[in-house]
């Protein structure tokens, strides 16, 4: 279930809230119980696991990109 920040603008409080991606938009009530609060985009960080991608070729044909011989240009 996604994780959301929250902060209140009452009391200046910074809290998360478990929910479904449905109620992503849905009002939240602070911890301490006001309701004025505002949602806080998040950043969010993806890596991978170290040896999971295939080492380059060395030698021999084609660069990246368009013109590397994949779209016939």
């Amino acid at each position: 279930m996604p994780r959301y920040d929250f902060r209140c603008r009452a009391c200046g409080d910074t809290f998360e809230l478990n929910r479904p991606m449905a109620e992503s938009a849905a009002p939240a009530t602070c911890p301490q119980g006001h309701a004025d609060t505002v949602k806080l985009l998040s950043t969010v960080a993806v890596t991978g696991r170290s040896g999971t991608m295939p080492a380059p070729q060395s030698g021999g044909g084609g660069g990246g990109g368009c013109c590397g011989g994949a779209c016939g240009c």
